[in-house]
């Protein structure tokens, strides 16, 4: 039964308002024959039969499980612990929402400060909010928050190598605000100077040297990061970063065909109350025993609206939750060699790749996962043929602004050796 929650009163009084007698009235300009128009729905269906046709409907998708994947730009093909799934699926996670009563939220209140711990372990900052909906609107937030911490700024730099999706959601963001984005040199109005490291090209970038000519400048360095990144370079916060972001949906949150997404978001203890969001905190009770509670959550329903620091009003908590399990399943060890493999198999397939002719390595130096290949003919139709024979080369930069010749290729620990050279065989057949 269909709740509505309007009484006739309620009704009569809305029409009224709006100076007609009737609903009748109110669409008249509505063709009768359009109001209530005849629905051609096929008959029922058993749930098997619903079941089957959901299948067959399921199998027309381009699966990880099914094709050699090398797509990256953004969402990453790491693999999930069969323990990040069981614990994540039971009711008192995957129900809980909101903690604002920590006498009967402990669990949720001490899961979200465990993975902020981590995060903060993990990136060199001192404090870590839970969180965001993704890295992109992490990164706004974080370029929103330069310009509120450094005062008579009002200028964001962007560093070569962001991802071009991440500025057209700052962009977004920047719409109705007095800040300004720039391409451009850092001067005496540049709040922040955001970098993306490893670009999402891969490159590695020399992060300490990009926050000396953040710092040089009066400005805040961001550093958006991979955080798979951080089990074998430098956390950002040890280079000099004022505050971190990144997509933590390689974290044990899997694919999703691109949602739900994770939004890290880290920072120092000088700047905690800029901070958007919310941070759990560690108490003890009146008798003495340790807790968790909500902190700090400079939101719009705690505080005055115009006071507030951020527009999110809710948190990605079971992403937040699955990143916390699945760090702490895999360890420091674990995670450094998911690191490991996913460098050393990049680097193995970028250099068979470089060795076909007609291809060749346009990423220079050393980089993360992902690299940059030029190809002979246009990378559309290098996917189009290899998505034939169940491989998925990389992404076609095109697609993205980049040129026609340009295909971004991405190797995690997934990735075997098998796949590698299969891909290897497939381009040396291109024409």
């Amino acid at each position: 039964m269909s709740f509505i929650s309007n009484m006739p009163k309620d009704r009569e009084m809305m029409l009224k308002k709006i100076g007609v007698s009737s609903v009748d009235e109110l669409f008249k300009d509505v063709p009768a024959d359009k109001r209530f128009p005849r629905v051609d729905m096929p008959k029922p269906l058993s749930e098997p039969e619903i079941l089957l046709e959901l299948s067959k409907l399921s199998a027309k998708n381009a699966s990880a499980e099914c094709y050699d994947w090398f797509l990256g730009a953004g969402v990453y093909n790491h693999f999930v612990p069969s323990v990040v799934g069981a614990l994540i699926t039971r009711g008192e996670f995957l129900t809980a929402y909101t903690p604002y009563q920590p006498e009967v939220s402990q669990g949720t209140l001490e899961a979200i400060f465990e993975y902020q711990t981590m995060i903060s372990e993990l990136t060199g900052m001192d404090v870590v909010n839970a969180s965001h909906y993704d890295g992109a609107t992490a990164l706004a937030e974080a370029a929103i928050m330069s310009v509120r911490s450094t005062r008579k700024r009002h200028k964001v730099v962007l560093a070569q190598g962001l991802h071009p999706e991440y500025r057209d959601i700052i962009e977004t963001y920047f719409q109705g605000l007095d800040m300004e984005l720039s391409d451009g040199d850092l001067d005496d109005q540049t709040a922040g100077y955001i970098v993306q490291n490893p670009t999402w090209t891969g490159e590695i970038l020399d992060v300490k040297a990009e926050a000396a000519k953040a710092h040089d400048a009066g400005a805040m360095l961001i550093v958006h990061t991979d955080p798979i990144s951080l089990g074998v370079l430098e956390a950002p916060g040890a280079c000099g970063a004022d505050i971190v972001t990144a997509e933590g949906q390689s974290l044990g949150v899997g694919m999703n065909w691109g949602g739900p997404m994770l939004g890290i978001f880290a920072t120092t203890q000088k700047n905690i109350r800029k901070m958007p969001g919310r941070i759990i905190g560690e108490t003890i009770d009146e008798r003495g025993n340790r807790g968790c509670v909500l902190t700090f959550a400079a939101r719009e329903q705690h505080i005055r609206r115009e006071k507030a620091t951020s527009n999110i009003c809710s948190n990605q908590g079971l992403a937040a939750l699955s990143a916390a399990i699945y760090l702490a399943a895999l360890g420091k060890s674990g995670f450094k060699k998911v690191a490991e493999l996913s460098w050393h198999k990049a680097h193995y397939a970028a250099a068979e790749i470089a060795r076909i002719d007609g291809f060749s390595l346009k990423t220079k130096g050393h980089f993360f996962k992902e690299f940059l290949v030029e190809t002979p003919v246009p990378a559309e139709d290098i996917f189009a043929k290899l998505k034939e024979k169940f491989i998925l080369p990389g992404l076609p930069l095109s697609r993205l602004g980049g040129g026609d010749k340009e295909l971004l290729v991405c190797v995690t620990e997934v990735n075997s050796k098998e796949q590698i050279d299969r891909l290897v065989a497939a381009l040396k057949e291109v024409k």
